[in-house]
């Protein structure tokens, strides 16, 4: 099996080292104990280290800030993202603002931004809390329930409302079974391996591949009716959802993004914006029962109707238990100068969001829970809390998901009394989010009205 120096040089390309594991049990590591075998190598090999396992023959892992700065502020022509994201293109789409890069991906993120600011925001906030209200009222009292599940159902209601703009009736229903139908399959524990060994689903062989083609055909049926609905709609214009707000988008010349650019921008904000989300819920949730300090001073300020706190938590929550444990960039064309490193075209590098949210220089003590590192003036910077990547390839959601947050932390405080029936989640992997392994169970208390 391939092995890998620990000081790799060839020719002009100098690549950090790395350990000369043999690459299945590189594998191993990353699958089965990946804190403990990337901060081992941090320790052995430093800050950037050079790794080759069954997914990628070499690639480089980056574990410190400074260096995070430098990919986050490189040539977003030469550093591309959306090839390392091409993973994801069976369900996005290849016109994904996800898996594009260069000036294709600057225009779909100039079309795409200005429904997630100013006013529409205010208009989402009122669906946020309402799917709460909804949620909270499904759950049992005095019973145990599993927390992430009911967030993965308010989190999809709210993507339904405020991004596909859908009204509740049966084409709402229909349109969410289907979808749920098309992502399930890719979102379990070992979903991601079919697409990572053995690239199926892309090239469409297969049983599986032949199912899931057909789950997102149906899913395309719908959203292509609706997008030829929409554009004939007179009404157009006076609508609040970012579905609409996209089919209204035009370039400085006056072009619109196609239907196949609409309908793949959709799937990207629902795949990014709804199970993300909800598990950041989850484990705000396991985090907050589990430390009965933070949660007794966030709901005082609260009380007080000061969220200072709340966001606090929020972003305490997104450090500690990040849902995706890492970003990408591929280098192309001329090699790319890393902090003394000269890394070749086709090698990508890789931050460690995990990784540079736990190291202990910055974040003194960083297993415990404390949202109080988020206050003040020496709260982290963007290369230190790095939960939605960073520089042009940031999420474009981040404020939506942020503000969606703390709406519903907010609303079930204020409405419920929780209560954790086990200990602290550990964290399994699911697919390229990092999830509660037993989704949060708790009981409820006691229940207000709205």
């Amino acid at each position: 099996m391939a092995l890998i120096p620990e000081s790799a040089a060839t020719g002009t390309h100098r690549m950090p080292p790395g350990p000369g594991l043999p690459r299945a049990l590189q594998t191993a590591g990353f699958m089965f104990f990946p804190r403990r075998f990337f901060d081992y190598s941090r320790r052995r090999y430093g800050d950037a280290v050079t790794f080759s396992t069954a997914f990628d023959s070499r690639f480089v892992m980056l574990f410190d800030p400074d260096l995070v700065k430098q990919v986050f502020q490189g040539n977003n022509e030469q550093l591309r993202a959306g090839e390392a994201n091409a993973l994801l293109g069976p369900v996005l789409g290849e016109r994904s603002v996800l898996l594009l890069d260069g000036a294709e991906h600057l225009r779909h993120r100039r079309l795409m931004l200005p429904p997630f600011h100013g006013r529409r925001m205010q208009a989402y906030e009122q669906t946020m809390r309402a799917a709460a209200d909804r949620a909270i009222d499904s759950w049992p009292a005095h019973e145990p329930f599993a927390l992430h599940p009911s967030m993965q159902s308010l989190t999809l209601e709210v993507i339904m409302r405020a991004v596909f703009g859908m009204e509740p009736g049966p084409l709402d229903d229909e349109l969410r079974a289907k979808l749920r139908a098309m992502l399930e399959p890719v979102a379990r524990p070992l979903g991601i391996m079919l697409m990572l060994f053995s690239g199926r689903l892309r090239r469409g062989q297969g049983a599986a591949a032949a199912r899931f083609a057909e789950q997102r055909r149906a899913v395309d049926e719908i959203l292509f009716a609706e997008i030829a609905r929409r554009r004939e709609d007179p009404d157009l214009e006076e609508r609040d959802d970012v579905f609409s707000a996209l089919l209204l988008a035009r370039d400085e010349d006056g072009s619109a993004l196609t239907d196949q650019e609409v309908r793949d921008e959709l799937l990207t904000l629902l795949v990014a914006g709804h199970e993300t989300t909800a598990t950041g819920l989850a484990w705000s949730f396991d985090l907050l029962l589990h430390t009965p300090p933070a949660l007794r001073r966030l709901r005082e300020t609260l009380a007080q109707d000061d969220e200072e706190y709340l966001e606090a938590v929020v972003k305490e929550a997104l450090r500690i238990r990040p849902v995706i444990p890492g970003v990408g960039r591929v280098v192309r064309g001329e090699p790319f100068q890393l902090d003394g490193w000269v890394i070749p075209p086709g090698v990508e590098l890789n931050p460690s969001i995990t990784t540079i949210h736990r190291r202990a220089d910055h974040y003194p003590d960083p297993q415990s829970f404390r949202p109080e590192r988020f206050l003040g003036p020496d709260a982290p910077d963007t290369y230190t809390w790095i939960p939605f990547g960073g520089g042009t390839r940031r999420c474009l959601g981040a404020s939506f998901a942020l503000m969606e947050m703390r709406v519903v932390l907010r609303r079930v405080l204020e409405r419920t009394e929780l209560q954790p029936t086990a200990g602290p989640e550990k964290v399994q992997r699911r697919a390229i989010t990092l999830v509660p392994k037993n989704g949060v169970r708790v009981r409820m208390t006691s229940r207000n009205s709205v």
